[in-house]
């Protein structure tokens, strides 16, 4: 009798080996955050693991930084998306809000990300979280609540940036969490063309917007 033929099928992963490289990423994200030039000894000893398991997973440590940032991008993103609010401001102020909460445990890595030279590679996965931002500043001009001296792609470029901007000063100086709550939204409102006591007005009678 002949043998029945078999179709080939994609295996999936062993589960030990997925749970070895989610250990390798979150290890890789603690570790460059403490020391931004942390080796992959330094990595793959803090996930338990020899650096031979680590080259396994990642050919180098380039590979294993894109992919740390690529995944942290995504997720901010993701965080971004249900983010709304009627006034364009108070939107452009809770982008601020949710992005500090997201990155400021680990401003240190996050500032690399988004300004050292993964920035190209890094940049795609905040596609998303970036057109989203296009529309508010859309909205915001055609309701005449931001500026419209410039065009739309500039102010939400200067809006990202003065939210990076934040990140850097955080990490200089050791801002709190509450302090940096606050200094995101300020910067991001003053890119938008609030005057510091507009921002100030804004933040104190929107309910949203308080620090928790």
């Amino acid at each position: 009798m002949d043998a029945v033929p078999t179709t080939p099928s994609t295996r999936a992963p062993r589960r030990d080996a997925t749970e070895n490289r989610e250990a390798i990423l979150a290890a890789a994200a603690a570790a460059l955050n403490e020391d931004i030039d942390a080796s992959l000894e330094t990595i793959a000893a803090r996930a338990g693991l020899s650096r031979r398991a680590l080259y396994g997973h990642f050919a180098n440590r380039e590979d294993l930084l894109v992919d740390v940032f690529t995944r942290g991008a995504a997720r901010l993103a993701a965080l971004l998306e249900p983010v709304a609010h009627q006034d364009a401001r108070v939107e452009i102020a809770l982008y601020g809000a949710t992005l500090w909460a997201e990155v400021e445990h680990v401003r240190v890595s996050a500032a690399l990300a988004v300004r050292g030279p993964y920035r190209e590679r890094v940049g795609a996965a905040l596609d998303p979280a970036r057109e989203r931002l296009n529309a508010t500043v859309e909205r915001g001009t055609a309701a005449g609540t931001i500026r419209t001296d410039l065009d739309v792609d500039t102010v939400s470029r200067l809006i990202e940036n003065a939210a990076i901007s934040v990140l850097d000063e955080a990490t200089r100086t050791g801002l709190s969490r509450e302090a940096g709550h606050r200094l995101v939204m300020l910067a991001g409102l003053s890119a938008a063309g609030l005057s510091w006591r507009e921002s100030d007005a804004l933040i104190a009678d929107t309910p949203e917007l308080a620090f928790s």
